[in-house]
């Protein structure tokens, strides 16, 4: 599944910095379906730093795979800065990676509320202990929102490597 020109820049040069600073990630998606996993093994050569990929679409996967309490999740939402915290976490003891991503959101077309509406998504960077956060609100369809979601991560799995 081939990605944009962009989007390829960018995992190329997570995977240089990988290699470089001897570092291994993992991905805990909900709302891109897997995408930041797929841009990451588009470049050859991945599976010297890439672990895993959790495609953690509901709630209860995000509990069984990621141990994400269900009393976070009833209490705050997927849609969260705590839950891609836990995301973060939990992403990191299963697979033994340095470092994790992990995206919640509202892509949309449907889904959105007041508070959280369609094109929210949160993203974490990190490790157990070390995560740092951002809320975007990002423009677009469904797919626009996803593919800016893609890049936000990757971008921020950069940076992570690049500080610190």
């Amino acid at each position: 599944m081939s990605v944009s020109p962009e989007t390829r820049r960018l995992a190329e040069r997570l995977g240089a910095l990988c290699r470089e600073r001897g570092a291994s990630v993992a991905t805990a998606e909900s709302c891109t379906g897997g995408g930041v996993a797929n841009a990451i093994t588009e470049i050859a050569g991945s599976s010297d730093y890439f672990e895993t990929g959790y495609v953690t679409y509901s709630n209860a996967a995000k509990t069984r795979l990621l141990g994400v309490s269900e009393a976070l999740l009833e209490r705050v939402g997927a849609v969260s800065h705590e839950v891609v915290e836990a995301m973060v976490a939990g992403a990191c003891a299963e697979s033994g990676a340095d470092l994790a991503v992990a995206i919640s959101g509202v892509a949309g077309p449907g889904g959105g509320s007041a508070e959280k509406p369609v094109g929210t998504v949160w993203l974490a960077w990190g490790a157990p202990g070390r995560v740092r956060t951002e809320r975007h609100h990002f423009a677009g369809e469904r797919d626009a929102v996803r593919d800016q979601a893609v890049n936000a991560a990757l971008e921020g799995l950069i940076a992570e490597l690049e500080n610190g």
